[in-house]
């Protein structure tokens, strides 16, 4: 699995309590503009709808050297999940405070597969307690590295 994308502000903005793979419906032009990389899910979100999911806000930009066919930028994506996956994701998502979020996209055996997770909102007072605690995390490990060098000398 090589990864494409990743969503860093899922993590900071949500408690993610579970995570789904679902493989995502492309055009051709779309795929190969992937394969160079030029796809953006920082805004990315699915959403269950007449008993499929699809995704919203994943930037996938043109193709160049596409010949006469072009697809659009920011349209809405269909994701391919199995019925009981989408039965659960849609009554996660029914639950008040909680969202279904695009994580990362990835190759895995030549497709495409996009990682969603229900999210649950962090207020600011969660933000900050994250950040606290990976500052206090940092400074435990300078700490001890600084203290492993000294015992080499």
């Amino acid at each position: 699995m090589s990864e494409i994308a990743t969503n860093r502000k899922a993590h900071r903005d949500y408690h993610i309590l579970e995570k789904v793979e679902a493989g995502m419906e492309l055009k051709g032009t779309e795929v190969k503009s992937v394969r160079l990389g030029h796809i953006n899910i920082g805004d990315a979100f699915a959403r269950v709808e007449r008993g499929q999911c699809f995704l919203y806000g994943c930037d996938i930009q043109p193709y160049v050297k596409a010949s006469h066919e072009q697809h659009e930028a920011r349209r809405t994506r269909r994701l391919l999940l199995h019925k009981n996956e989408i039965m659960r994701l849609w009554a996660a998502s029914q639950q008040k405070g909680q969202s279904l979020v695009a994580l990362r996209a990835y190759w895995k055996n030549r497709r495409v597969k996009i990682e969603i997770g229900v999210g649950k909102g962090k207020t600011k007072g969660d933000q900050r307690q994250d950040l606290k605690k990976k500052a206090e995390m940092r400074e435990a490990q300078r700490e001890l590295a600084r203290f492993n060098d000294r015992g080499k000398k």
